[in-house]
Order: C-alpha cells, then structure tokens, then sequence
C-alpha cells in the first residue's frame, strides 16, 4: 500500500503537534515538526545576538543562514522525535516563552522560508509524513493526499499553552500568554511570504471542546478512508 502525505495546519496552539504525532506513530509514519524548525532559527538568533531590542538584525541573520543545520532525531527514551540545532538537542528550549515571542520575527522572512521548506521537502520525499505547521498544505506539500487545517477559540489555545508552560516551571501569566497567541495569530495571517490559510481541500477541525482522543478518532478516519481510496486507485 502506498503511504500518503498528510498535511496539518492551523494556528498557534490549536494540538497541531499532538495531532500529528499520533497519527505518524499510529500509522508508524515520520513525524515532521516544521514549527519547531521556525523556532530553533528563532533561538539561533536570540543566542547569536542577532535580535536587539525586540527587532531582527536581519543582514546579519541572512549571512549566516545557509550554515545554520536544523534536523530531528529520534529519542528511545521518549519515543519522539527531537529537534536537534547544530548538533544540539534544544526540543524544551525552544518551547520557552522568549523563544515563542521571537518565531514570529525570523518566520516571515522569504529567506528563512525558503531554506525551511527546501528542507522540510527533502525530509518527506517519499511520503510516510505527517507535517504540521502554517503553510503545509498549501506551500510545502499541496499535493498532499489529506489535508487538515485545525482552529480552536484563542483562549482556549491560550489556557493549554499556559498549562504546558506551568507544567515546565515556567514563570508565565495566562494574560501574556493570550497576548502571545493574538500577536501570532495576526502575524501568522497577514505576513507577506506563506500567511496561515486553509488549504483547498482541507478538513476542518475546531477542536475549542474536543478531546485529544475525540480530535484523533476523526481525523483517523478522513485518513484511513484516503488510504483505501488511494490503494484502489
């Protein structure tokens, strides 16, 4: 049977990752975080004194940028896969809240997109992927046998995302994490390059009163009813 591609979008903190990993380990697929390769650039930057004062010394970012190796490896101890930045593993500091607030000054930049998403197509050559992000189905994979654009209300997102946080230590307020994800969200649909769109074809999900099992049994179910299309073909 052939192995499809699944493409899933959506916004900042609607389980896009928790969707996607299920599924890749369900279907024994290659999961592909290409959020987290959008931030590991963003703690690049943050580390490398490439962001002053809130703002992107973008000459100097776009100098380095072709040296710059984002890949993922698999941890046993985990069972996921990690996002590893110049021979590092930094998978829970590019979580941080500095971090986040600093994606959105490195994503909309044509260059950084473009290496990315060379990067992320070489990654899911072959099909056997399931990819999340902002711009998979319509940018980096839009032949993607199944499609998915995710949503939720933003202060359902925000309440999970300052859950997650205060579960790591995080010194962080409900407030500045709600103001993260509306600074996002406005960035991620008005930017130049790639913004946040659905796809054509895409299935919606608005997940604002589902569970995580509840969200993963409908989108199994558009999957397998693709696989069996695509194996009758």
């Amino acid at each position: 049977m052939r192995r499809i591609t699944i493409a899933i979008d959506g916004f900042s903190s609607c389980g896009k990752s928790t969707l996607a990993k299920q599924l890749a380990h369900h279907l024994r697929y290659t999961y592909i975080d290409s959020g987290a390769m959008y931030r590991a650039v963003a703690l690049y930057a943050i580390e490398n004194g490439l962001i002053v004062d809130g703002v992107l010394v973008l000459a100097d970012l776009l100098r380095v940028l072709p040296g710059i190796r984002i890949g993922f490896e698999h941890d046993d101890t985990t069972q996921r896969s990690e996002t590893w930045l110049d021979g590092r593993n930094v998978e829970h500091r590019i979580r941080e809240l500095d971090v986040s607030n600093c994606v959105t000054l490195v994503s909309p930049v044509p260059e950084v997109r473009a290496k990315l998403v060379r990067t992320q197509q070489e990654l899911g050559a072959g099909g056997g992927v399931v990819m999340d992000g902002r711009d998979i189905g319509t940018v980096v994979f839009p032949g993607a046998e199944v499609k998915f654009f995710m949503t939720a209300r933003p202060e359902v997102r925000a309440e999970r995302r300052y859950k997650e946080l205060r579960g790591r230590g995080a010194d962080v307020t409900f407030e500045s994490v709600l103001a993260n994800i509306g600074r996002r969200d406005l960035d991620d649909t008005t930017r130049k390059a790639d913004p946040l769109v659905q796809a054509p074809g895409a299935i919606v999900i608005d997940n604002s009163n589902m569970t995580s099992a509840e969200q993963f049994d409908i989108a199994l179910g558009h999957v397998v009813k693709a696989i069996g299309t695509v194996a009758e073909a």
